[in-house]
Order: structure tokens, then C-alpha cells, then sequence
């Protein structure tokens, strides 16, 4: 069984139990949350007991194997966790988890976690079929920008609090692209806070500003036509000290990319997923903007580096 979103898993439990689970997502604390939702459930159900895989290169799975055979110590059902720490999974793991789910034993649930694999084609794998036939296999999504606010409207209504779209604005650019940090920020509101709805005022005093900014995520917000969020995440970025040559990289290859209309690789498209329809000579200006960026890092050009990419994003927005 595959769950292509993680809200799916705690309806499924409610109702049934499998032999394997499967959480694959990059989002660390959905995946964290989902993990624990199963193991709460196995514990319902008998399984008292843990084991903890975490695999290095050395790693020998003829002892994941074991683990599924024999009973537990002192004859308990016990959880068994594979914790892979990359999205490719090599040829001794695929083959230790299709023996698993080939054999699977009724006194022992496996729980996999992992990122997203990588590449092409792996929902196509003989592991990922084993796991969707005996198991179920739960399928983290990130949570976009656009839909933070909404995300922390449910986080905060579990602790009996509220606020206006204003004030989760607000708090949706303080955590942007770290989840963790903002599920953290609500419970400190929790503790800081009273319940019902929160002023501006109180969430500005209380939440730090621990937004994750990479050059990713101000190739999506330059692309995307979000000028505002893509100024400010060059601020962000330039606080940080990150280098004007990677950024440059990253934008420049949207660029081009949107230039040729050919996909790229998956952090690249889910860039280009969110691009806006931009007219060709809007594109081909940004692409001579980089050029000129390029030449000023390099001190061959004139001006100065971060205020000619905040010139390429407004010259892009003045576009459309």
C-alpha cells in the first residue's frame, strides 16, 4: 500500500497493522512524526521491544536478516528499524529489504526510514514493489512556502491558539524551509503564550528568526515571481556569508533552463515546477544580468554583487 501523504497514516493505523513500513521524505521532522506514530502503534499491538539498524558501509545485513528470523530475548514482538541514511539505496540493501518482505515474520515489524530516493525509475525497483505488496509505504511531502501558513494554523490549533493570516505570515517567514525549527516556535508559543488568538505584537517577541535560506529556494522565489520573498532571502543569504558565486550558479541555471525548456535534475525542476511563464526576451535580459554578475564578482565588472541580483529580480518582476 503506498500513502502519498503522510496526514493518510494515522487513519491507517487506526484501522490495521502491517508487517513493514516504508517513510521516505526529506522533511526530518514529518518523518520523525511518522515514525513515531508507527512505533505507538506496534506498541499497542505487543511489539514491546526495539532494534536499531542504522547501516554504514562496513555493514554486514546478514544481521537485518537475523533480526527477522529469531524471536526477541525474552519472547516479546519486537520493531526492527532500518535507518538509511541516502536516497539511493545500493544493491545488498535492496536485497536484504525484498528477502524481508518475502518472509516476513508475524512476531517482528520492520520500519524504514530514509530521504526521497534519488533518481529516476525507483518506484519502479524491486525493493519499493516488495514494500508496497507486504507493507505500506509512506511517502513524506516537503511543505511549500505557499502552504506554511496553513501548516502552522494546524500546529497551533492543537495547543488551543489561533492568528491571523497576518500574524502566520509573519511567522511563516521566520521558519521558512526549516520545519523543525518551526514546529519548535510553536511550542514555545505554547508555553509563552495563551490560548486563543495570538497579537502580532506576542509572536514577535516570542519567535526567533531561524529561517534556512540556500540558493535553491532563492532560484524558486526569483523564478516564481515572489520578488518580495526573493529580496529578502538575498538578504538572508548575504547575513549567512554565503558565496555570490554559488548563488549566481543556481539562478544562472534556472535561467537557462527556463531559456531551453528542457528538465533538469530533480532539485533544479522542482524549481522550474514553479516558474512562472515569462516572456524570452525577459529571460534572455536576466541571462545577460548573470553575465554582468558574473564579471563583477570576478572585479572585471561594474557593481557590486548582491545589489545587481536584487536589480535581476526586480527587472524580472517588471516583466510580466
Amino acid at each position: 500500500m503506498r500513502l502519498r501523504q503522510a496526514e493518510q497514516l494515522p487513519g491507517h493505523l487506526a484501522k490495521n497493522l502491517a508487517a513493514a513500513y516504508a517513510i521516505l521524505g526529506d522533511e526530518a521532522l514529518l518523518v520523525l512524526e511518522a515514525a513515531d506514530a508507527v512505533r505507538a502503534a506496534a506498541r499497542k499491538s505487543g511489539f514491546a521491544e526495539r532494534e536499531v539498524y542504522e547501516p554504514g558501509r562496513s555493514f554486514d545485513w546478514s544481521e537485518l536478516r537475523h533480526a527477522g528470523a529469531t524471536l526477541s530475548l525474552f519472547g516479546a514482538r519486537k520493531i526492527v528499524e532500518l535507518r538509511l541514511a541516502s536516497g539511493k539505496v545500493n544493491a545488498q540493501a535492496a536485497e536484504a529489504i525484498v528477502a524481508w518482505c518475502e518472509r516476513p515474520n508475524p512476531e517482528t515489524l520492520l520500519l524504514l526510514t530514509m530521504p526521497r530516493p534519488e533518481g529516476g525509475g525507483w518506484w519502479d525497483a524491486p525493493w519499493f514493489g516488495a514494500l508496497n505488496k507486504s507493507g505500506v509505504i509512506v511517502e513524506v511531502q516537503t511543505v511549500p512556502r505557499a502552504a506554511l501558513p496553513a501548516w502552522l494554523e494546524k500546529r497551533l490549533a492543537r495547543q488551543k491558539q489561533s492568528a491571523s493570516r497576518k500574524v502566520l505570515e509573519y511567522l511563516a517567514d521566520r521558519v521558512e524551509g526549516n520545519l523543525l525549527a518551526a514546529h519548535q516556535e510553536v511550542q514555545k508559543l505554547a508555553l509563552l503564550a495563551p490560548e486563543g488568538e495570538l497579537a502580532l505584537e506576542t509572536v514577535r517577541g516570542a519567535v526567533a528568526d531561524v529561517a534556512r535560506f540556500d540558493t535553491h529556494v532563492a532560484a524558486e522565489a526569483l523564478v516564481g515571481g515572489e520578488t518580495a520573498r526573493y529580496l529578502r532571502i538575498l538578504e538572508g543569504l548575504r547575513g549567512e556569508g554565503e558565496a555570490p558565486t554559488y548563488l549566481l550558479f543556481t539562478i544562472s541555471s534556472a535561467l537557462f533552463a527556463l531559456a531551453s525548456g528542457e528538465r533538469a535534475n530533480r532539485a533544479m525542476q522542482a524549481v522550474l515546477d514553479k516558474a512562472r511563464r515569462y516572456p524570452p526576451a525577459a529571460i534572455e535580459q536576466a541571462i545577460s544580468r548573470a553575465a554582468a554578475i558574473d564579471r563583477a564578482i570576478k572585479g572585471v565588472g561594474v557593481g557590486e554583487p548582491w545589489e545587481e541580483f536584487a536589480k535581476l529580480g526586480l527587472e524580472l518582476h517588471a516583466s510580466t
